[in-house]
């Protein structure tokens, strides 16, 4: 298979990030976690995610099969790596055609995370978003908050791109990054939220980062710093009045800190969310309430894009 280089330790095909990122940019990313969907994926059918103490932090893995692949991703999350100069979450992925269950390639899982996250997040933005949405907020700093700015601009033709974070440093140098990257970025803050039209939560918060009041009706939110129960990046009063649209209710309801605690409050009902498939397959619209995209991050959006990876070598 010329899918990428031999791997030393295994004879399996390795390809690095930069490869990940040079087969499958980041619209590309997007066509592929939408067209597993519109081919009738199920997000419900996939394994729940396994999460296990390990060290400082979180050893998960992730699961997925369909059609004529499977796949697993082995991910870390270490909180205090930042310290460090390393990264908080890291990952490497296995893939493995379902008919043998052959394993037939390694992939640098942390950019194939880097990419399917705000893949999936701007499939649910597209069909969110306000056709002429312009203004995007932008809270954090890192690799998900700075990827997530490119697949909105994507979607969406963006004037101003505002970006908001705790550390001078950090933020500086992801405005630099995107404005390298061709996006009108530059530094701000939460109020910049009242006149957003689309804003994108991607942090490591447990509390929420803004009144929930100041989001404009008819705005798009994606929230996606959280996937544990008891964390949330958005507020109840926002939940309670907006759109809610999920990857899955049940993934929802077990790992979404944002839904799990507005429900637990009595701001939402779990037949309330709508899942992201009803979105794409056009049984659910964008309302003139805000409208908000909560993701845990799922095995599926893995493989869907490491299949076009896959894909992509062989062509």
């Amino acid at each position: 298979m010329s899918a990428g280089s031999p791997d030393r330790t295994s004879g399996l095909p390795f390809v690095t990030g930069d490869e990940v990122r040079r087969r499958v940019g980041p619209d590309e990313a997007r066509r592929l976690v939408e067209r597993a969907l519109l081919d009738g994926f199920d997000p419900a059918d996939d394994p729940a995610r396994s999460s296990v103490a390990a060290g400082a932090g979180q050893l998960l893995l992730m699961p997925s099969v369909f059609g004529d692949w499977a796949g697993v991703k082995i991910a870390t999350v270490a909180p205090d790596n930042p310290a460090r100069g390393l990264p908080r979450i890291q990952a490497t992925y296995l893939l493995l055609d379902a008919a043998t269950l052959t394993p037939r390639l390694q992939l640098d899982g942390s950019a194939l995370t880097e990419l399917r996250t705000p893949a999936t997040s701007a499939v649910a933005a597209d069909h969110l978003a306000a056709p002429d949405a312009r203004r995007l907020v932008v809270v954090g700093t890192g690799p998900q908050a700075v990827e997530h700015a490119v697949a909105m601009a994507a979607v969406r033709d963006l004037d101003d791109v505002a970006l908001v974070g705790r550390d001078p440093g950090r933020l500086a140098a992801a405005v630099e990054t995107l404005v390298a990257r061709g996006l009108p970025a530059r530094e701000g803050s939460t109020s910049d939220v009242a006149d957003a039209d689309l804003v994108v939560c991607a942090t490591s918060a447990g509390e929420p980062l803004f009144d929930g009041a100041l989001v404009g009706d008819g705005a798009c939110v994606v929230a996606i710093g959280s996937h544990e129960p008891g964390r949330r990046e958005l507020d109840s009063g926002l939940m309670g009045r907006a759109l809610v649209v999920v990857e899955d209710r049940a993934t929802a309801m077990r790992e979404c800190g944002d839904v799990v605690l507005a429900v637990d409050e009595g701001a939402l009902r779990p037949d309330d969310l709508v899942p992201l498939a009803d979105l794409v397959r056009g049984h659910a619209r964008a309302t003139d309430r805000p409208n908000v995209f909560k993701g845990s991050g799922m095995s599926w959006q893995d493989l869907a894009v490491a299949v076009g990876v896959a894909e992509a070598g062989e062509a």
